[in-house]
């Protein structure tokens, strides 16, 4: 199983479906916050389930904070990170996922990629498709591959554009 997951694109669009066509085909789609009215659109572009939650700046959203699901025998807990202070770092959020049982702690906010697999549970940020903010300024996205044994192999890669 092949999983997209994104974040912080900040209206622009074309990036995200850029990416999405150059990567799929994929199994599911995560979306961590910051669409900012592309969730729909977003939604029927994917030809796979879609999982978006409202970031900071998604101030009209619809949008959950937060959510938790099952997906391909593992938990997801996913949300934007502003509420759990990740720019302090990922400790708040890693307990938060921990707590309710999740093998993923999926977040943005700080639109820096990070990658740590803590305690049982793996920490992923995708960093920004919109406004990197990481040495080099790339945009990136997450890949998590869950194979048919249930083990994880997460990258996290730049865009070409």
């Amino acid at each position: 199983m092949k999983i997209l997951v994104v974040s912080d694109t900040h209206g622009r669009d074309r990036l995200f479906v850029n990416l999405y066509r150059q990567v799929k085909p994929v199994d599911m789609v995560i979306h961590c916050g910051d669409i900012q009215g592309a969730e729909e659109e977003f939604s029927r572009l994917v030809e796979c389930p879609f999982a978006a939650v409202a970031g900071n700046n998604d101030f009209f959203s619809m949008l959950p904070k937060e959510r938790e699901f099952s997906y391909g025998g593992k938990k997801f807990f996913v949300t934007h990170g502003h509420y759990y202070s990740v720019a302090s770092g990922y400790h708040r959020i890693l307990d938060e996922a921990k707590s309710r049982g999740c093998d993923f702690a999926i977040y943005g906010h700080t639109h820096v990629p990070e990658y740590h697999f803590r305690d049982g549970v793996h920490v992923i940020n995708p960093g920004s498709l919109g406004f990197p903010r990481q040495f080099g300024r790339k945009n990136t996205y997450a890949i998590i591959n869950i194979d048919t044994a249930g083990d994880v192999k997460v990258e996290i890669k730049e865009t070409e554009e």
